[in-house]
């Protein structure tokens, strides 16, 4: 597959998601960029931006399983992994697999279950298997994390542990749309077909075999290794700087690497430039990043670290 193809498959997947949703096309290509690397993304906006429908189109689009989970505070592990129940006909123990088996999973509000239950995550995002039981179960080869939460000023929600947050390749954040896209869906909502509803006007674009051999195309963009030295450099600027407690650790490095290769094949290139890794700075390494408590009481934000570390590193030519 060479990068003119790989370009057309990608802009048809923007061109379907966008027939459902409105004003968000920065919110889509980073979807997407998390899609055909085979990480996972955590998606925070207030109620009714369209989160949980974004991530049921995408799965549509890319013709993968979708399965959602509403975390609540009473949901337990084993409402997500499975469990074993005893089968009193057959004298013996019988898997009954839970939502993360699947190709896309929607955790829908994970911030407002606690840490135990959040963990449960863990194994299936890092190694794409579960454990029930002491027995071990293979995901999805597809096996995608969306997880959604509201911002943290919110009532009966809890921070995400770092090591949850890690596991995201990035954060994006959706926002209400502009006027015209607002506009656009208030008419739309009056016509014929709401938004629900156009969801079944979607093409699938690949299937979930064309996915996975898509994401192994991608390894066709390059990346110069004075772009390695740079991502490197900015990472580790993170741990250096004044005002932050926990930097971004080697995930991160990896991670804007990667994300850079899919920015750069979405633009339709098949080699990464720096302004491909300077846009996913903010998105790869603010969820990382712990500020020093004294900073956030001046005010000081992720966007505004970020902006000062991207200024002291030196951008190679």
């Amino acid at each position: 597959m060479n990068p003119s193809t790989i370009h057309a498959v990608l802009e048809r997947a923007r061109h379907e998601v966008r027939k459902v949703i409105i004003g968000q096309d920065a919110v889509i290509d980073r979807a997407l960029i998390a899609i055909f690397t085979g990480h996972h993304a955590l998606i925070e906006g207030v109620p009714g931006v369209a989160k949980t429908l974004l991530v049921r189109t995408l799965a549509r689009v890319l013709g993968c399983e979708f399965n959602r989970i509403q975390f609540t505070p009473d949901l337990m592990p084993a409402d997500i992994t499975g469990t074993s129940v005893f089968n009193m006909k057959t004298n013996e123990f019988t898997l009954i697999k839970g939502p993360v088996f699947t190709g896309f999973l929607l955790a829908d509000e994970i911030n407002r279950a606690p840490a135990k239950t959040q963990s449960a995550l863990l194994q299936a995002m890092q190694e794409r298997r579960v454990t029930i039981d002491r027995d071990t179960h293979q995901l999805s080869a597809n096996f995608t994390v969306f997880a959604t939460q509201n911002p943290m000023e919110y009532e009966g929600t809890y921070p995400l542990p770092e090591a949850q947050k890690d596991r995201f390749m990035l954060k994006v954040t959706m926002s209400a749309p502009d006027r015209a896209g607002e506009l656009e869906l208030a008419q739309r909502m009056l016509g014929s077909a709401s938004p629900e509803e156009s969801l079944g006007s979607v093409e699938v674009v690949l299937t979930d075999e064309g996915l996975a051999q898509f994401r192994r195309e991608l390894a066709a963009v390059t990346v110069r290794d004075e772009l390695v030295a740079y991502v490197v450099d900015v990472v580790r600027a993170t741990r250096e700087n004044d005002s932050v407690l926990v930097g971004a650790g080697p995930r991160a490095t990896q991670s804007l690497l990667l994300a850079s290769r899919a920015s750069a094949a979405l633009a339709g290139r098949d080699f990464v430039t720096p302004d491909d890794v300077r846009s996913l700075c903010e998105a790869v390494l603010g969820h990382r990043i712990v500020l020093r408590p004294e900073y956030e009481i001046e005010g000081v934000t992720i966007a505004e670290v970020v902006a000062k570390i991207l200024e002291q590193v030196a951008v190679p030519r």
